[in-house]
């Protein structure tokens, strides 16, 4: 019981530290026969890894992958034989969120059940995740946008490649950012949260350590040795497996361009309370300055949705003083809100536009951000209906991080 205690505590003071998570989206069909092998266990002396396998679609989770990796957590956590857990992708993504053009086919049909239930089979998988009694190691080695870092950022350590690349990139489709990003992103250094949920920009694997995203950076041409390393190790101790990670990891820097090298900026920018005033305060900043940065920042804020730009920003504000589980239960509402349509078709539209059409120009209901009110904003962040049931976490059994 001591040790468990003692690996909580190590847990979220991993989380506190780094100061600073995301997903979306769902099931598709699947043969029963496929469905064990969208998800590999390798098994090593004192540890297990779990392999998200579906290269072709960048790993993206599904509600069946979901509902395997809670059933292996759980039987890996209650086993005293079992140290610790990795988390790995195979292909060129560790997860590039969900399968959107799946629930966008599921929406349009009308089965908004089985979109109900792969947010609550993804967002409880990742609350486990985040208070997950074992050490966690996440390899992040390439894309890792929406429920990538959903199911990586709660855990204990997050090892950063040359090769990754990491978005909360949902308000280009109409969505929101989800996943728990609003409690991840919400504690990033200063407002470099809002900054990235508004205009879904990349980071590469030095800004991700940088800003505490990723607890460790390895160039990729070394994960095997850091992969052989862990699967020697005999313990449950994560000082033990930081170690290990440290031994292959190495000190690096955000370039020159980085957006974090313009981290006074972002906070002038987008500490204010409105999207409006954020806007505002780029234009003045791109007229007096003629600097590119603050262009491309207004170029992209102006092609994705009004509507997503409004309730993102609300999403992160309320998130920086949430706890984890109080942020995937608002969460689990906003999704259900864009899945349904009862505000705006946006999550759809944006779905169309992007990846199922390819005509990049999305027609966003509401189509300005003044025509946004404080209603619809309200109404999104709001049970669907009295009726409806919350996202159930057992916040009684494992305890919430804040």
């Amino acid at each position: 019981m001591m040790l468990r205690v003692k690996v909580a505590s190590l847990i979220r003071r991993s989380l506190h530290n780094s100061r600073f998570r995301g997903l979306c989206f769902l099931p598709d069909i699947a043969h029963n026969d496929d469905l064990d092998n969208q998800v590999l266990v390798e098994g090593k002396a004192w540890s297990r890894t779990a392999i998200l396998n579906r290269p072709s679609a960048l790993n993206a989770l599904n509600t069946s992958m979901a509902a395997r990796l809670h059933k292996l957590y759980k039987c890996w956590e209650d086993n005293p034989d079992i140290g610790f857990v990795v988390m790995k992708g195979s292909g060129r993504a560790f997860c590039a969120g969900g399968d959107i053009v799946s629930l966008y086919h599921l929406i349009n049909k009308g089965n908004i059940e089985d979109c109900k239930q792969f947010f609550r089979t993804a967002y409880t998988f990742m609350y486990f995740v985040g208070t997950y009694l074992k050490p966690h190691v996440a390899l992040l080695n390439g894309i890792t946008m929406g429920g990538g870092a959903g199911v990586s950022v709660p855990g204990t350590f997050r090892v950063a490649t040359d090769k990754t690349v990491f978005a909360t990139p949902e308000t280009l489709i109409g969505f929101h950012t989800d996943a728990g990003a609003s409690f991840y992103l919400s504690h990033l250094p200063g407002h470099l949260g809002e900054y990235l949920g508004l205009t879904g920009e990349k980071l590469n694997g030095a800004e991700m350590l940088a800003c505490g995203l990723a607890t460790h950076y390895s160039h990729s041409s070394r994960l095997q040795l850091i992969e052989e390393q862990l699967g020697e190790l005999v313990t449950d101790d994560p000082s033990v497996i930081e170690t290990s990670l440290e031994k292959y990891g190495e000190l690096i820097y955000p370039e020159q361009n980085s957006v974090l090298q313009r981290i006074e900026i972002v906070d002038n920018c987008f500490s204010h309370d409105t999207v409006e005033e954020i806007i505002d305060t780029l234009e003045s900043e791109a007229a007096r300055t003629n600097d590119a940065w603050f262009k491309s920042t207004l170029k992209r804020l102006k092609e994705v949705s009004p509507l997503s730009l409004k309730v993102t920003l609300r999403s992160i504000r309320e998130g920086r003083f949430q706890t984890l589980d109080q942020c995937l239960v608002r969460e689990y509402r906003m999704s259900l809100q864009g899945i349904s349509k009862q505000v705006s078709n946006d999550f759809c539209e944006g779905i169309r536009a992007r990846v199922v059409d390819k005509d990049f120009a999305p027609k966003w209901n509401p189509p300005t951000l003044e025509q946004v009110t404080k209603d619809m904003v309200d109404q999104y962040l709001s049970p669907l209906s009295e009726f409806e049931p919350d996202l159930e976490l057992p916040t009684t059994l494992r305890e919430a991080f804040t």
